[in-house]
């Protein structure tokens, strides 16, 4: 069954420019018949295509608020870059107590669980080092997806444990279902999130065998909801449950600094996090003992799921933060709970890049594709729909396209019908070999 993503295309505005066939780092999108769309088994939703399409045809959807209506009590699990899209905010207490009057019965800090999981990982490092190194954390979906497609072999190397928002749920659930007396199932819970890549976790966790949350809203969604109720508020109630460290987890670097670790690597942007893991997979960093891996620029508040700018964003989380205790919250859970953290299934690998299951039908694919592409020119236009030259070798071998869907190609043709001359004719004028008397003049 595949995969439903939280990334989808818009066909009624695309209008087939390719903008974003060349920002998708995995390919995972083409464009036939003047219109792009996604190939589901390669996108990571890192939102990216979202941020280059000139026309807004790539969208992110979180799930509906009317989907509250189907449970007795609802719980929110607000992701802490929520608190950084609002100006002057100088207390979180007020986007939590604006969450009740919206619709929620409960609120449960995604920055509470952020810091146990810190504060697990302390525990874990004092214990002793971890088996393989360096350790990359394990906080990101998208980053998640992107190893167990294109980076298999550093696997291994990823952290055990689950995302804030999982634990958060976990926790939640588990407290409103002591206090109210409610069945589990009755009580739904959703997270706030600031990107597609939470969204698609909620509904197919990367380390879960089953999912523990039941929807995630996208955080301009409740911002926009929240707005007027904040600024109504007569009295506030203390409901503020992180400190510092688990504040910081939304802009990229707070994890690694709850970690208090001192050999740690954060890199923010999926292009600058795949030049990272591919120097890891070459064996180029092992001075580092932790990466901190975020797929979008700054981290969490630069979500395509946010308002602000990030960087604006960050800032406000930093006044935010002034004044509060380091961490509220420690990893007190024993026994069997203790195991609540880690996830229950291996990350395995995912085949998108694999030709045929038969190996030696793959390989004959693969020689096709070599040959095929030695043919072609090398410049990687993107006019026949494809990212790359390989790429559309690939989709022709594959059966997704024509080799006549290359432009050059066309122009081979045309030569041995036209003349040489008239042949660049079938070209855009960037590729034309022959100027035409009126670019001469």
């Amino acid at each position: 069954m595949a995969m439903r993503h939280a990334v989808v295309m818009d066909h009624k505005r695309c209008r087939g420019c390719t903008s974003c066939i060349k920002s998708c780092p995995t390919e995972a999108i083409r464009v036939r018949g003047r219109k792009a769309t996604i190939l589901p088994d390669r996108c990571i939703d890192c939102g990216n295509c979202i941020r280059v399409c000139p026309h807004k045809a790539v969208k992110s959807v979180g799930d509906s608020l009317d989907i509250l209506k189907e449970y007795d009590c609802c719980v929110a699990l607000p992701e802490p870059a929520l608190y950084g899209q609002f100006h002057h905010l100088d207390n979180v207490d007020v986007v939590l107590n604006a969450l009740l009057k919206i619709g929620f019965h409960r609120v449960y800090e995604v920055a509470k669980a952020a810091e146990m999981l810190s504060d697990y990982e302390r525990q874990t490092i004092k214990a002793g080092p971890p088996a393989v190194t360096p350790q990359i954390s394990s906080s990101c979906p998208t980053v998640l997806r992107l190893i167990r497609m294109r980076f298999p072999k550093l696997m291994d190397h990823v952290a055990s444990t689950i995302l804030p928002m999982e634990l958060a749920a976990i926790l939640a659930r588990r407290e409103a279902a002591e206090e109210t007396g409610l069945p589990p199932e009755r009580i739904g819970v959703f997270a706030i999130v600031p990107c597609s890549s939470k969204v698609t976790a909620a509904r197919v966790s990367e380390g879960l065998s089953q999912p523990v949350l039941d929807g995630a809203f996208a955080i301009r969604d409740i911002y926009l909801r929240l707005l007027g109720p904040m600024r109504e508020l007569e009295e506030l109630e203390p409901m503020s449950s992180a400190g510092i460290m688990g504040l910081g987890w939304a802009s990229c670097g707070g994890e690694s600094t709850a970690r208090l670790g001192e050999r740690c690597v954060a890199v923010d942007g999926i292009e600058n996090v795949i030049r990272m893991l591919e120097e890891i997979e070459d064996g180029r960093l092992p001075e580092a003992d932790f990466l901190e891996l975020s797929a979008c620029t700054q981290g969490c508040v630069g979500g395509c799921f946010t308002v602000e700018n990030p960087y604006g964003a960050k800032m406000r989380m930093k006044s935010l933060m002034k004044g509060q205790p380091v961490s509220r919250n420690r990893f007190t859970l024993t026994g069997a709970d203790r195991e609540l953290v880690r996830r229950d299934k291996q990350l395995q690998y995912l085949p998108t890049f694999v030709l045929d299951r038969d190996r030696e039908m793959a390989i004959s694919k693969q020689r096709r594709i070599q040959e095929l592409e030695s043919h072609l020119p090398g410049l990687h236009c993107g006019s026949c729909g494809a990212p790359s030259c390989h790429a559309f070798a690939e989709d022709v071998v594959l059966g997704r396209a024509s080799v006549d869907d290359c432009i050059f190609k066309v122009r081979e043709r045309m030569r041995t019908m036209a003349g040489k001359e008239e042949a660049d004719d079938y070209l855009p004028p960037p590729f034309r070999r022959c100027q035409t008397e009126s670019s001469r003049r």
